[in-house]
């Protein structure tokens, strides 16, 4: 899919008095051939004005950018000679032997359990097999962690409604060019324009870019803590993020996020990748763990369907 943003300074004049002015501001738009006039009104739209006089533009580009989710501008279509159906993207890291997820908690282990050579003493000719043992903690890789993990005597893994998990609608909040280093925070606000009840909200800030890195488990993004009622609130069913920790690993201990997201029932998925792949919405993700009794948190295949039609 290739997708267009407009980057725009401009002033809008109301009709019944007072001026608005913009710089900098970006849009996303359907097509590269979009006119002034047709920006003209998806701005006003994405900005939800009223009693509009005019809207004049200084700097009218229009860049090959993704969609941020705009109001107002559907996902881009399936490309010409792009197969029909559906395309399915992975957004987990891939599990393997000695895999560090977090900085500091125990790497997986795989080892053989019965080897192709000797199941052949046990099978008839021609016949074999491999059964290999893993030993890795809960947090390994992309996982989603269930209230058990938080909150003692709540729902575990065995307990979650599939339900939840499996097809949600998916609300991709594109966010690597909202924080800095000085600022890490992801606030409310950056959620403010979509309705989200329902829906997987997945959290893109490109800090996958650092998973299996020393650098990825120092300086990462997460999401403010006012952000955590705010998206419970809106009725957010699930809530991913690309990042080391949904929650500010460096602030002492707190995890404002855990315990506001899974005392509600909102489940949470971390250390997700490739979310940059994905539209800002019409895509449905799925993230379900094995139903294990008296557990809390388990790798997940996270993955996101779009259609193409």
């Amino acid at each position: 899919m290739t997708e267009y943003r407009a980057h725009l300074d401009f002033h809008i004049a109301f009709a019944n008095g007072g001026r608005l002015e913009g710089e900098g501001f970006r849009l996303d738009v359907p097509h590269a051939d979009v006119t002034r006039d047709e920006v003209a009104a998806l701005l006003v739209r994405h900005l939800g004005l009223a009693v509009v006089g005019s809207v004049d533009f200084t700097r009218f580009d229009i860049v090959n950018e993704p969609h941020k989710g705009s109001r107002g501008v559907a996902t881009a279509a399936a490309e010409p000679g792009t197969a029909s159906g559906q395309r399915v993207v992975d957004l987990s890291h891939v599990i393997r032997d000695g895999l560090v997820t977090y900085p500091g908690l125990p790497e997986p282990t795989i080892s053989p359990y019965l080897t192709r050579e000797d199941s052949r003493l046990r099978y008839a000719p021609g016949t074999e097999f491999a059964m290999d043992t893993i030993t890795l903690l809960g947090n390994t890789g992309t996982y989603l962690d269930s209230p058990w993990h938080r909150y003692e005597g709540s729902t575990d893994l065995a307990g979650l409604d599939l339900s939840t998990l499996v097809g949600l609608r998916a609300e991709v909040f594109h966010l690597a060019d909202a924080w800095t280093p000085a600022r890490r925070g992801i606030g409310p606000l950056a959620f403010a324009d979509r309705d989200v009840r329902g829906a997987a909200v997945l959290i893109h800030t490109g800090w996958d870019r650092h998973f299996g890195t020393p650098q990825y488990g120092v300086g990462a993004p997460f999401l403010d803590r006012d952000a955590v009622p705010a998206l419970i609130e809106a009725g957010a069913a699930l809530v991913g993020i690309d990042s080391l920790n949904i929650d500010d690993t460096e602030s002492g201990g707190e995890r404002p996020a855990h315990t506001g997201f899974l005392a509600a029932g909102v489940h949470v998925v971390e250390h997700l990748t490739r979310l940059e792949e994905l539209p800002a919405s019409g895509a449905t993700f799925t993230a379900a763990p094995p139903a294990i009794e008296g557990f809390g948190t388990f790798p997940v295949r996270a993955f996101a369907v779009l259609d193409l039609e």
